[in-house]
C-alpha cells in the first residue's frame, strides 16, 4: 500500500472512532499517541471505541506520525515469581539507559491477559517487544508478528512467531541435579514441577528422566502443580514425603518449588540435608540465604534480560535481520542442602 494510501486508511479510522466516542479528531489522536491531556471520560470513549473497531495502529502509520516512540514493551508470566521479577528489572534498567521507557506486562499465565495486552501495546505504538509466553500457543502475540513489530523471545523459543530467543538449555540444566545427585549415592529421587505447563520446566522435568535413565533409574514420583509459589512447592513436598518408599532426595524445578519443599521437611521433622537432599534451579536470591544454603543450578538471570535489551534494540535499529538463538551458560552450585546418602 502507498503511503498515501496509508494516510487515507489511518485518517479514516480516527475520524470513525471520533465518531462512535462523540468527540473531535484531534482528541483521538492525543489517546493514540498517548500526547496532550485528554479527560478521564474522553479517553474512555476512544478506548472503547477503538477496542470496538479492533483497530492498531500499525508500523506504517507509525511511520507516517514521525518519530519511533521510544516505548517497548515486555511481556512476562508472572512478577510475583523471583525469576521474572529480576528479569524485569534488568530489562527495564537496560532500555532506560538506551532513552526508552518500558511497558512491563504481568500476564498471570492467561492467554486471555496475553491478548489483551497486546492490544494495549500495540495502540500505545511500541517499538518492540520481549516476550515469555504462558505457553507454548502464539496465538494471542500473532498481531505483533502481523504488524511486523520486532520481537525477542525470552526464556523459553516461540517458534512461528520469532526467530530471536535469549534463553538457556533447561533440559541440560535438568541433568546437571539428576547427576549431581546420583553421584552422591542417591537413588530413590523424587521430582516437583510447578506450573505443570511451563516448557521450561517440562525441558527440566526431561532433562532429569534423562539422566536418570542413562543409569538405569527413574523417578520415584513427578508432582505437578498448578500454581508457582512457595506454599504450591510445600504441599506438593508434603504429600510426597508421607508416601512409602520416602525419597531420599528431591529436585524442584525452581528454587521456589525446592524451597517450599525445604519447608515441608521441616514440618515432618525431616533433616536436610541428613535424612533428606533437596535441590533447585534458578539460584535466586533467596537460595543461598535459607538454611541450609540451597543446592541449586545457577542461570544468568540479569545477562537473560541485558541481552535480549540489545537484540531487541539491534532488530528495531535495523542492525539484525537474521535468525538469532542466545542460549547462555549454566552452572550447577553445590551449597549445604545435599549430601552423601
Amino acid at each position: 500500500m502507498s503511503a498515501g494510501k496509508k494516510f487515507e486508511a489511518m485518517s479514516g479510522n480516527i475520524k470513525k472512532i471520533a465518531e462512535l466516542a462523540q468527540t473531535s479528531k484531534s482528541s483521538v489522536s492525543r489517546v493514540i499517541n498517548n500526547n496532550g491531556y485528554v479527560s478521564a471520560d474522553v479517553r474512555e470513549r476512544v478506548e472503547k471505541a477503538i477496542a470496538s473497531i479492533n483497530y492498531h495502529p500499525n508500523a506504517g502509520a507509525r511511520t507516517l506520525r514521525g518519530s519511533p516512540s521510544r516505548l517497548v514493551g515486555v511481556l512476562l508470566p508472572s512478577l510475583d515469581v523471583p525469576f521474572f521479577g529480576i528479569l524485569a528489572h534488568s530489562i527495564e534498567q537496560a532500555f532506560f539507559a538506551l532513552g526508552y521507557q518500558t511497558f512491563i506486562c504481568s500476564t498471570a499465565e492467561s492467554q486471555d491477559r496475553e491478548q489483551a495486552y497486546v492490544g494495549m501495546l500495540l495502540a500505545q505504538r511500541i517499538d518492540g517487544v520481549i516476550v515469555a509466553s504462558s505457553r507454548q500457543e502464539v496465538d494471542p502475540f500473532t498481531p505483533l508478528r502481523d504488524r511486523n513489530i520486532p520481537m525477542v523471545a525470552i526464556d523459553r523459543p516461540m517458534p512461528g512467531l520469532t526467530d530471536v530467543c535469549v534463553h538457556v538449555d533447561n533440559h541440560y540444566g535438568g541433568t546437571l541435579l539428576a547427576k549431581h545427585l546420583i553421584e552422591l549415592g542417591h537413588r530413590e529421587i523424587a521430582i516437583i514441577s510447578t506450573p505443570r505447563h511451563s516448557e521450561p520446566m517440562i525441558q527440566r522435568v526431561n532433562g532429569a528422566c534423562a539422566a536418570l535413565a542413562e543409569h538405569g533409574l527413574k523417578p520415584v514420583q513427578i508432582a505437578y502443580g498448578n500454581e508457582h509459589n512457595l506454599g504450591a512447592g510445600r504441599r506438593l513436598a508434603t504429600k510426597l514425603l508421607q508416601k512409602t518408599p520416602r525419597p531420599t532426595a528431591i529436585i524442584g524445578t525452581s528454587d521456589t518449588a525446592a524451597i517450599g519443599a525445604m519447608h515441608a521437611a521441616v514440618d515432618l521433622g525431616i533433616n536436610v540435608p541428613g535424612d533428606l537432599s533437596i535441590a533447585g534451579f534458578d539460584d535466586i536470591p533467596e537460595a543461598s540465604y535459607v538454611l541450609p544454603r540451597l543446592t541449586t543450578v545457577s542461570q544468568p538471570t540479569r545477562k537473560i534480560g541485558e541481552r535480549a535489551v540489545h537484540r531487541l534494540h539491534q532488530m528495531m535499529s535495523g542492525e539484525l535481520e537474521l535468525a538469532v538463538e542466545d542460549r547462555l551458560p549454566l552452572k550447577l552450585v553445590v551449597r549445604q542442602s545435599t549430601a552423601k546418602i
